[in-house]
């Protein structure tokens, strides 16, 4: 990025089920996730440890329920963010590679995933993880929270595990394939002038098509109090 620029986005969101608190750096930074999901913590720290990401997500969620609203509301989080740091980049003149795909194994384990930063939301997502348990997590949650995050961020995303019997090495495989892929997606090709306009996640109060969600920029010199409120609550 020219002049130490970075793509960023913190926001916050509440609903009936869950209550984040989250901060996205694409150019890198702290990992610190904590969803109450041991397992779906693995996972979205591979994702950013191989995409290269910053990443602080912070979930309270309905786990007496199940981990299905947690996983889906992280997604949907973790996309509002991505497409508010993606505005950002496209306002600072900066044009990615678009399209990439990846291959990735764990052992017998192997995934493919390919990606397109196309602004239009597609998501085609087989782990083959139905009906299995991962730590506490469901195994379809892990999908189901790329299928969120690519629909809420706007971004084409198929990823399909090929091979692999052990379920912790289909799931990790894909998200490390799905990282990947991301990252070389993302990866600065070119400067253009600078677009008109602020990027930025949608601000307070306003409504996803989820029921009513109260979802709100969070700005960067006061992150750091609401992340140690949060924890403290």
């Amino acid at each position: 990025m020219r002049g130490g620029e970075r793509r960023t986005a913190a926001l916050s969101r509440e609903s009936r089920e869950t209550r984040i608190l989250l901060s996205l750096d694409l150019e890198g930074g702290e990992i610190d996730i904590a969803t109450g999901l041991g397992f779906l913590d693995h996972l979205l720290s591979s994702l950013c440890l191989h995409a290269g990401w910053g990443l602080v997500l912070l979930c309270e969620g309905d786990l007496e329920v199940d981990g299905h609203h947690s996983a889906e509301d992280c997604g949907i989080a973790l996309g509002e963010a991505l497409k508010a740091a993606l505005a950002l980049g496209r306002d600072l003149g900066l044009v990615v590679r678009r399209f990439a795909s990846a291959y990735a194994p764990l052992d017998e384990a192997l995934a493919r995933a390919v990606v397109d930063l196309s602004g239009r939301p597609w998501a085609s997502v087989d782990l083959g993880l139905e009906g299995r348990m991962l730590g506490g997590l469901e195994g379809e949650n892990a999908g189901h929270l790329i299928t969120s995050l690519a629909l809420t961020a706007g971004i084409c995303v198929h990823l399909e595990v090929l091979s692999g019997l052990n379920a912790h090495h289909r799931a990790e495989a894909a998200y490390k394939a799905l990282a990947l892929a991301l990252r070389e997606a993302l990866e600065p090709r070119a400067i253009s002038p600078a677009a008109p306009g602020k990027a930025g996640a949608r601000g307070a109060g306003d409504l996803s098509a989820k029921g009513r969600v109260r979802l709100e920029t969070v700005q960067a010199g006061d992150f750091a109090a609401r992340r140690e409120a949060f924890r403290g609550r």
